[in-house]
């Protein structure tokens, strides 16, 4: 089945967005998505709450995650997308990387409280729909709301990156542990929202490539962190590597996603796009006179 606006990733409160996964897909149908998947952060419990809102809305449903991965010294992330949510392997190694948050948050909430700023560990919570994903996003809520700085945007100026009060590095995945957990449960990996990692372009296409040779089969061209120019450059570059291209809104929030879910452009024509290599695993919704399989 060809789809007009499949939106294939996004974040509910299992992670760090702020809607629960019943009112993500009620705001992706009145965006016209007709195709969803739900990508929380190393975390599968929204998945079931996720797809059968979509099916109540008349929307097909593919299961996702977003994956912490290290490559090179810089934090990526892989999105998965048809995986069986069950399989083990994928559930030993997400559940590897939600244990070790929670030291990382209260090394930062240490570093905080040095700059100055008491109670972090506590005001993150209250944004954490899930105390196992607490990130740095919510820490960065935290900050906003006591008035240390006006925006999210500021607060990554400021504080939680490389150099700043408050930022902790942390053992992700590696790029082939991240691959291979989505694939041994049936999926695809997706190199999701490249522009955003700063690389140059030596180390970028030695990610890329590195990438496929570990089974990734995807790259997210299409995205709200991607410009035009973006978005037709890595669509070049999924085509010399013979990769399909994915789209997503990656929407966090109303209040601080820059692009909402379904508003986005549609794919180049040219490239394949990663769905058709999904048919299989695509949970359709019931509809009057269609094969439900």
């Amino acid at each position: 089945m060809p789809y007009l606006n499949a939106d294939l990733h996004s974040h509910s409160t299992f992670s760090d967005g702020t809607l629960s996964p019943a009112q993500l897909a009620e705001r992706a149908r009145r965006g016209g998505v007709d195709l969803w998947a739900l990508t929380d952060h190393d975390e599968l419990a929204g998945q079931a709450a996720a797809c059968a809102a979509a099916h109540a809305l008349g929307m097909d449903y593919l299961t996702g995650v977003e994956i912490s991965a290290s490559y090179a010294g810089h934090t990526i992330h892989i999105v998965g997308l048809g995986f069986d949510v069950q399989h083990e392997v994928l559930q030993q190694g997400l559940h590897a990387l939600r244990h070790s948050r929670g030291p990382r948050a209260q090394e930062m909430a240490r570093q905080l409280e040095a700059a100055g700023i008491a109670g972090a560990y506590e005001g993150a919570l209250r944004y954490v729909g899930n105390p196992a994903l607490i990130s740095r996003t919510h820490f960065a809520r935290f900050l906003v709301e006591r008035g240390i700085c006006t925006s999210m945007g500021e607060v990554f100026q400021r504080f939680l990156t490389e150099g700043k009060p408050g930022f902790v590095p942390q053992r992700w995945a590696s790029v082939a542990e991240a691959v291979g957990w989505i694939t041994a449960g049936g999926g695809v990996a997706v190199l999701a929202h490249p522009a955003r990692y700063g690389l140059d372009a030596t180390l970028e296409h030695a990610l890329c490539s590195h990438f496929v040779a570990c089974g990734g089969q995807a790259v997210e061209v299409v995205c709200g962190g991607h410009t035009t120019a973006e978005a037709a450059r890595y669509a070049q570059l999924a085509q010399d590597l013979g990769l399909h291209g994915s789209r997503g809104s990656d929407f966090h929030s109303p209040a601080e996603s820059r692009v909402d879910l379904g508003s986005l452009p549609s794919l180049p024509s040219a490239l394949p796009p990663v769905w058709a290599l999904l048919a299989s695993r695509i949970q359709r919704a019931p509809q009057p006179g269609r094969d439900p399989a």
